[in-house]
């Protein structure tokens, strides 16, 4: 029985922040708030506001909080020719106000030198283990912000997990900027951040700081409110990964849902046309819905290939429909009605790739363009391209594929007064406050598009592909994100190379040796799986298969040559859609495991749930290799799976690997799997009801 413990400390728990809120109130200076699971010591001792523990009730732990300047305003009042950096320190306290159950506290701020007002904001809802803080400001004296630091304060064991630093305008997958990824407490076992994909959470010097960049300019009496911030709890620190994206799955967009769906890109590429896309859709619903009962695919998709370049965009709208198609998609949008389906669209924001021709009239007109692509930040082009995609997802379009964000795989475009967008020389360092900015600035306007588009069409899929970046964040905007830094087809000879290829990349991008990126594997547009001829053998596709499904992602789209394969490739491609639905809850925990891929090292891939989970090898050596597992939580399992002793029935969707495989694991105990040569595994585990196993 576990009920009096979890009794006790929960009465722990609610005596702490009974007694905290006690000594707050008699100290009329200070105040704690929060909830049953996270809670922020604040004090206002000598008219300065600052923080001086955070409480993890999760955790059982405190993270102490020795110094700093809890925030800074950049600000440039007007007529001025410098921007004043402002503290806490450069502000008296005017005021405080709890909420019910101090829940949240608002302390409020007047500048001492500045004329501007503070409001500095601390808020928890119940039940979640996390909180926010945020800063809003009025001014009183017209002014510009030009950087914001809501959290600035010195916590001796943060560490910031991400490895890498690549914020550059040209270089062949060297596009890894060091933006909207979290700060974790080594020791305390919590994470930080801000609720901003464009945010540097950073440690420098001690101190933990969670900000970004902006320009907003204010005029008298006119009020602006920052990104929040949020601190969250975990149980260990060894785990505090899985707590944070725990929270990315709490608060996306969206919930968490499998995406699948067939693109026509690998069919037709810009040659598409309303005959040749209703036709692959009738095929594709033939062979996998009707004939061979896969669930309804999510969405079909019109790659590049639809819109009308030749038109003005400045004078009748962006993106308008070209004359391979009617202007509201009509027979495309009935097919795939007929197939139990939604109709989905690439689109360029930047209009990168198939977008550019339309350019040059937009710049003839005034837009804002760059070299040579289109500005996030100039007004007339966004505004018109929020009108178009809010337009387009009102209409029923399901999914949307933004390709060409802020550039692709080997250069990128920043709006950088004196340069034209994407020159060799933006790769310095010197110029990357102003990238930066820039990258903020567009990713806010984005934001804004795309909260009116799930407005418009609560159940659109939006991915943001080229030029976008991995900030888990994004997730609250949007639905997947291109894992950047690798071309859209597999290079390789073989199967065994493309896997290479591919999860190469996912090495590079997700291991601790590597570039350790905060990001849910389930949410990573991979640009697989692929099949663009027949003759393959079935069990080296569906190896392939199997293994690219493996990586977790819940997007995934069929690239294929519809009308070239035979009975056995669709059986094949049946089977892996129908092993994806039913392993897909398993997804939502997704990680890698293993070595290197490109040292030719045993990797990857295994998700779980409370009660079930699965496992995928890759051998992609020349030799015969040994891979031990151990069934426990550095493996993916929930806490609550990991009860001493639970067994597991270990099967396989590849039956004849049966008997090469073990029969049962254990939770807690090793578990060992033998590789031949250039060999996939596919391992399911299923947990066993006590005795059931023999």
């Amino acid at each position: 029985m576990t009920f009096y413990p979890n009794l006790i400390r929960s009465l722990l728990r609610l005596g702490t922040l009974v007694l905290i809120a006690a000594s707050s109130l008699s100290a009329a200076e200070s105040a704690s708030v929060g909830n049953e699971l996270i809670a922020r010591d604040v004090s206002w001792d000598g008219g300065r506001v600052s923080t001086s523990t955070i409480h993890n009730f999760v955790g059982q732990s405190q993270t102490p909080v020795a110094g700093g300047d809890e925030f800074s305003l950049t600000v440039r009042l007007e007529g001025a020719i410098a921007d004043v950096r402002l503290t806490a320190a450069d502000f008296s306290v005017s005021g405080s106000q709890s909420g019910p159950g101090n829940a949240s506290l608002d302390v409020r701020l007047i500048g001492k030198t500045v004329p501007l007002d503070v409001v500095v904001r601390y808020f928890a809802k119940p039940g979640e283990p996390w909180m926010r803080k945020q800063l809003i400001v009025t001014a009183r004296q017209p002014l510009r912000i030009g950087k914001v630091e809501i959290e600035h304060i010195a916590v001796a064991d943060a560490v910031a997990p991400y490895h890498a630093d690549q914020l550059t305008a040209r270089g062949a997958a060297q596009w890894r900027p060091p933006l909207g990824q979290p700060v974790y407490t080594q020791q305390s076992g919590t994470w930080w951040g801000t609720e901003f994909p464009a945010a540097r959470n950073e440690v420098k010097g001690g101190e933990l700081i969670c900000g970004y960049l902006t320009t907003v300019d204010l005029a008298v009496g006119e009020t602006w409110s920052s990104h929040p911030s949020v601190v969250g709890a975990s149980d260990s620190p060894a785990f505090v990964k899985d707590a944070f994206l725990d929270y990315i799955d709490a608060t996306r967009a969206r919930p968490l849902r499998l995406q699948t769906q067939y693109n026509c890109w690998f069919d037709y590429g810009k040659a598409v046309d309303t005959d040749k896309f209703t036709a692959s859709v009738r095929k594709v619903n033939e062979e996998l819905v009707i004939d061979r009962d896969v669930p309804p695919l999510r969405a079909y998709v019109i790659d590049d290939g639809w819109q009308d370049t030749a038109k003005d965009w400045s004078r009748g709208g962006v993106w308008p429909v070209n004359g391979k198609f009617p202007s509201d998609f009509v027979q495309a949008r009935e097919e795939v009605a007929r197939a139990k389906s939604a109709l989905g669209l690439w689109l360029s924001p930047g209009c990168v790739f198939g977008g550019q021709p339309a350019i040059p009239k937009m710049r003839a007109a005034g837009w804002r363009t760059l070299d040579p692509w289109m500005s996030l930040t100039g007004a007339p082009y966004m505004d018109a391209l929020e009108k178009r995609m809010v337009e387009l997802a009102s209409s029923g379009i399901a999914y949307f594929k933004l390709d060409g964000v802020f550039g692709h795989l080997n250069t990128r475009n920043f709006d950088i007064e004196g340069f034209k967008g994407g020159e060799p020389e933006l790769n310095d360092s010197k110029y990357d406050e102003a990238k930066e900015r820039y990258l903020a600035l567009g990713s806010e306007r984005l934001m804004k598009i795309f909260q009116r588009m799930g407005t418009a069409n609560p159940d659109v899929y939006i991915v943001i592909s080229n030029g976008a970046f991995l900030s888990p964040w994004w997730l609250q905007h949007i639905d997947a994100v291109w894992m950047i830094n690798a071309g859209d087809a597999a290079k390789g000879t073989d199967r065994t190379a493309e896997l290479v290829y591919r999860d190469a990349a996912y090495f590079q991008l997700a291991s601790a040796d590597a570039d350790n990126t905060q990001f849910p594997l389930n949410s990573i547009f991979n640009h697989e799986p692929k099949k663009t001829a027949t003759g393959e053998a079935p069990d080296d596709f569906r190896r392939y298969l199997l293994m690219s499904l493996s990586r977790g992602t819940s997007f995934v789209e069929l690239y294929l040559k519809t009308f070239e394969l035979s009975e056995s490739d669709w059986d094949v491609l049946a089977e892996g859609v129908k092993w994806a639905h039913r392993i897909f809850p398993a997804f939502k925990r997704s990680r890698m495991i293993g070595g290197n891929p490109k040292m030719s090292e045993v990797y990857g891939y295994t998700g779980w749930t409370t009660d079930s989970g699965y496992l995928s090898l890759h051998n992609p050596s020349d030799e015969q290799r040994e891979f031990q597992i151990t069934l426990d939580r550095s493996l993916g399992l929930p806490k609550s799976a990991t009860g001493e002793g639970a067994t597991y029935r270990i099967s396989s969707p590849l039956a004849e690997d049966a008997e090469a495989l073990p029969k049962t694991a254990t939770a807690g105990q090793p578990c060992q799997i033998s590789l031949p040569p250039r060999t996939v595994r596919i391992l399911e585990f299923t947990r066993t009801a006590p005795g059931a196993v023999r």
